[in-house]
């Protein structure tokens, strides 16, 4: 079996297979060496009911990023990869923590480009005592074959499906084929875990599918719907957002430096519901 750090001396664990070695501390695009790197972890309040509960959901930011939106509201956290290194040993006792702190699940931020040393972090975590639910919150530009090795350690998928035509992607993120991986990844999400199921208000298990709407629909909204419909099916508890705000360099393109209009939002959720989309209701009030 190929080592942790055989497959990150030449790394390509996601799409942009920079094929660098990382052990040696050489970065890619992802602006990532071999050791985990995090921002911060807390009980976080602002995601969905579903992942919420009383306790909050128990999220992990990690720094970078492999994909690096030209409007990421993160950007301190991704572009100029603000944060601190930590060691697997100490991601374990993270989610340790955040489970003994009540939280309802474990919500990975970002976490494609440390795939491989979030995997032994979980594994250490189980084995001394993790029972939550493992959350992968990701902007979807992940490989099938890196997708695989989390099989059966992540409980709940949330990708943020962004674009449907890579040539918005090429516009707005270091991925010229986003699409191309994105469409796949997430089909091998669900074919993972299935539809979300939810009890008792509290999301177990699942695809939880977010998209980002943004101005002059840069982001594809209706091909994305489309997709998802066509692909997955309308039960997808598919969450629309409509908290584009432009940050970071999104004033290089006149178009999305703004906030998108109520009535942008409005003909997308509208769409959506003309498909059948149900889930979650919240958003379709």
């Amino acid at each position: 079996m190929v080592s942790l750090l055989e497959i990150l001396e030449r790394c390509n664990i996601c799409p942009h297979e920079c094929n660098i070695n990382r052990v040696k501390g050489d970065l890619g695009l992802c602006k990532s060496s071999f050791k985990v790197k995090i921002s911060s972890y807390f009980a976080h309040f602002g995601e969905e009911p579903e992942l919420v509960g009383k306790g909050g959901s128990g999220t992990i930011f990690f720094s970078g990023c492999n994909l690096l939106c030209i409007f990421c509201q993160n950007y301190e956290i991704s572009h100029l990869n603000q944060g601190y290194e930590i060691s697997v040993r100490e991601l374990a006792d993270i989610m340790l923590e955040l489970q003994h702190s009540k939280c309802q699940n474990i919500n990975f931020v970002t976490p494609t480009h440390f795939t491989l040393q979030i995997i032994d972090a979980i594994k250490i975590a189980k084995a001394e005592g993790l029972t939550l639910p493992i959350v992968w919150n990701s902007n979807a530009f992940e490989k099938v074959e890196t997708l695989n090795k989390l099989n059966g350690l992540v409980d709940i998928f949330m990708p943020d499906l962004k674009f449907f035509r890579n040539t918005s992607a090429e516009i707005l993120t270091t991925a010229k084929n986003y699409f191309d991986f994105a469409s796949l990844a997430i089909l091998e999400m669900h074919k993972q875990v299935g539809d979300l199921i939810i009890d008792k208000g509290i999301a177990k298990r699942g695809l939880l599918i977010r998209h980002l709407i943004m101005p002059e629909n840069y982001s594809d909204s209706f091909e994305v719907i489309n997709f998802i419909a066509e692909k997955l099916g309308t039960n997808t508890y598919l969450n629309l957002m409509a908290q584009y705000y432009p940050s970071y360099k999104s004033y290089l393109i006149p178009e999305i430096n703004r906030r998108i209009y109520p009535d942008e939002y409005k003909i997308i959720v509208v769409y959506a519901k003309s498909l059948g989309f149900r889930r979650p209701s919240y958003i379709f009030s």
